[in-house]
């Protein structure tokens, strides 16, 4: 496994952003990575998964975004967001032109990415991955959020705990099953964090449900 650090350069900031490539011995596919809105690429969420990924054989490309960059606490807004989600996007197709290439976020990062796919019908993205869709706010059931999925083109994965207090399940199952394109996978009594008791890592399962689904997806 390779592991390069690089930089983003990103419209709505000056001067770039931070982005790490992790990349398998013999890749099938890159993905880019958004992390949420309240970690940065280091958490160790995503230290974890992508480094379960490049053991399934999944490249990734984890970015900043600029708050975190510049150690901000406010999450950017949706449209400077999505100039550092089409900045990975443009990274990973310049360095792997011939890879199949997935856009994923998690929480925050999944949903900016949506968004932006939802406007901005990028030739070449083969997939787009949630690592927990948070449809709503914590004890504000709604399914607001999800209006922009139905412009989104290509087939999504979502991965959802049936404990994720951000996207009830009987909603995020419903607005599923609602959009043509859309594949959910149930991880039973995990959380938005993807916790599900001590004794149990939801990481390798993470890996294992993409693998599967980008699988399918490239043949």
């Amino acid at each position: 496994m390779e592991i390069k650090n690089l930089s983003l350069t990103v419209a709505a900031v000056p001067g770039a952003v931070s982005a790490i490539l992790t990349l398998p011995e013999k890749p099938i596919c890159i993905l880019t990575l958004a992390h949420g809105a309240g970690a940065n690429m280091h958490h160790a969420f995503m230290e974890a998964l992508v480094t379960a990924l490049a053991g399934a054989g999944i490249a990734t490309l984890r970015f900043n975004f600029p708050f975190t960059e510049q150690a901000k606490k406010r999450p950017d807004s949706p449209a400077v967001a999505q100039q550092a989600i089409a900045a990975a996007i443009d990274k990973a197709r310049e360095l792997y032109p011939s890879l199949p290439l997935f856009v994923a976020g998690k929480s925050f990062g999944g949903r900016m990415s949506s968004q932006y796919l939802s406007v901005n019908h990028r030739k070449g993205v083969a997939g787009l991955i949630f690592y927990g869709f948070p449809l709503h706010a914590a004890g504000k059931p709604s399914m607001d959020r999800a209006e922009h999925l139905n412009l989104v083109k290509v087939p999504m994965l979502f991965l959802q705990g049936t404990k994720d207090t951000l996207a009830t399940w009987d909603m995020i199952e419903t607005v599923c099953k609602s959009l043509k394109k859309a594949t959910l996978v149930k991880l039973e009594g995990a959380d938005h964090s993807f916790k599900a008791g001590k004794n149990k890592d939801m990481i390798p399962v993470l890996a294992e449900a993409t693998k599967d689904w980008v699988k399918k997806k490239i043949k």
